[in-house]
């Protein structure tokens, strides 16, 4: 019996590539105070590196204001040092437990560099859904070499995934020229 292609896992894997791009467009800063600014923060607690938002409460009471409140008072100048050298270009100031983090209006030239790492992000997701199709085609061409499926189900088939592929580079292609647009607006 033939084994079909599994579209919809090629299509949900894909989909993951895509979930992936969205999340780390998240921690890009387009002036306005975003708690996922900060998920990409690693704090070294506890002899091992731990996301922030599992040391802390991180929460947005300003439009222009980031607050972390760590759980434990002993972590707080470790989480402190994590957010000033994450290269979000941000400046905390820990008050006891209670770290507040400004987030300064963006200049033009670091508009600019967010957008192209808008971009290099965007690249790694088409690597990844292309590395899914390569993957897909790969199997299908082993199909038919070993008679599982015909010459015209390989390219019935060969047409779906690229279908879903377009589909996909395009949904990455529009995530992040809004992204672009969005860090852009002054």
């Amino acid at each position: 019996m033939a084994e079909e292609l599994d579209l919809d896992d090629i299509e949900r894997r894909m989909n993951g590539a895509v979930d992936a791009l969205r999340k780390e467009l998240s921690g890009l800063r387009t002036g306005r105070a975003s708690a996922s600014m900060l998920d990409t923060v690693h704090v070294n607690v506890y002899g091992t590196e731990m996301p922030l938002n599992q040391i802390a409460t991180v929460s947005v009471p300003e439009a222009r204001l980031i607050s972390v409140q760590v759980w434990d008072s002993n972590n707080t100048s470790a989480a402190e040092k994590a957010i000033r050298n994450s290269g979000l270009g941000l400046n905390p100031a820990a008050e006891g437990s209670l770290i507040r983090v400004p987030i300064p209006d963006l200049t033009e030239e670091r508009r600019r560099d967010y957008t192209k790492v808008a971009g290099q992000y965007a690249e790694s997701a088409r690597v990844a859904v292309r590395n899914i199709r390569r993957h897909a085609m790969d199997e299908l061409k082993k199909q038919e070499k070993d008679g599982d499926i015909s010459q015209d189900d390989h390219r019935l088939y060969s047409d779906e995934v690229q279908e879903v592929t377009d589909r996909t580079i395009k949904l990455v292609d529009e995530i992040v020229e809004q992204k672009q647009q969005e860090i852009m607006q002054v």
